[in-house]
């Protein structure tokens, strides 16, 4: 799938045009993570469809949403742009920005450089890199070149080789541990377990993928993450406030 999908990319590519720039005030996604609300950091995303999953919540508002998000503790906002396979746009990132103070990412697959520059045009404060699909050397000159606009990276990788290939070239600020098999698109959190013994002591590991539940968060926070990136289980919630609470068991403390 994720073949599929950059070759689509790269076709959007040739009728790209680069935006107006926003001119927004940037939050470090970094910093906010390092001083959670919760006992993970929480990256909670702004997520409409997927495709392994169809549509995850039609008809939703980007923006209500991230303000939800936001109400409910979250640290940083995810936003996903990718129009052709995740039904996102631009757009949610640039409204989402205008309408919380937490830091926004933008969650899209970056393959161009100009990719980079867009993606501080129309407001986010970092940016995803997929090591699958950029490659380890790619990784570092697009990481460097995001650093100099001002930009910060969450680094992806999904395998011990990618990230192996990934630390020969450089120890990233913030490394994303997918949990998602993408022959399968199955999920586990073992993912994380395995690859966190790999992980440099310096960056703050973050995992992805496949948590829904307050058991998903220990399993992780024992693997040694620091944050998770949850989307789907919060946005097929509805009630995005309760949906956070939940995940960090709170509403069972609540009942205690």
């Amino acid at each position: 799938m994720l073949d599929q999908i950059i070759k689509v990319k790269h076709e959007e590519m040739e009728r790209f045009i680069m935006p107006d720039d926003e001119k927004v005030t940037n939050v470090s996604f970094i910093g906010s993570l390092r001083k959670p609300t919760h006992e993970l950091g929480l990256i909670a995303e702004v997520k409409k469809a997927s495709p392994s999953k169809g549509i995850i919540n039609a008809n939703f508002d980007p923006v209500e949403v991230a303000k939800a998000y936001e109400k409910a503790g979250a640290d940083a906002i995810s936003v996903l742009t990718d129009e052709s396979f995740f039904m996102g746009a631009n757009s949610f990132l640039t409204e989402v920005k205008k309408h919380v103070s937490l830091p926004v990412l933008r969650k899209d697959f970056i393959i161009d450089k100009r990719q980079i520059e867009e993606s501080k045009r129309i407001g986010a404060d970092a940016i995803l890199l997929i090591v699958r699909a950029l490659g380890a050397t790619k990784t570092k000159e697009f990481y460097d070149y995001a650093s100099n606009l001002g930009l910060e990276c969450l680094v992806e990788v999904h395998s011990k080789e990618e990230l192996k290939a990934l630390t020969d070239q450089f120890n990233p600020e913030v490394i994303g541990i997918n949990n998602r098999n993408l022959a399968t698109f199955e999920t586990s959190t073992k993912q994380t377990h395995s690859l966190s013994q790999y992980i440099p002591q310096s960056t703050l590991m973050i995992s992805e993928s496949g948590i829904s539940t307050y058991e998903d968060i220990k399993d992780v926070k024992s693997a040694g993450a620091k944050a998770v990136l949850v989307g789907e289980a919060l946005m097929r919630d509805g009630t995005y406030e309760k949906g956070i609470k939940r995940l960090f068991g709170e509403t069972v403390h609540e009942k205690a």
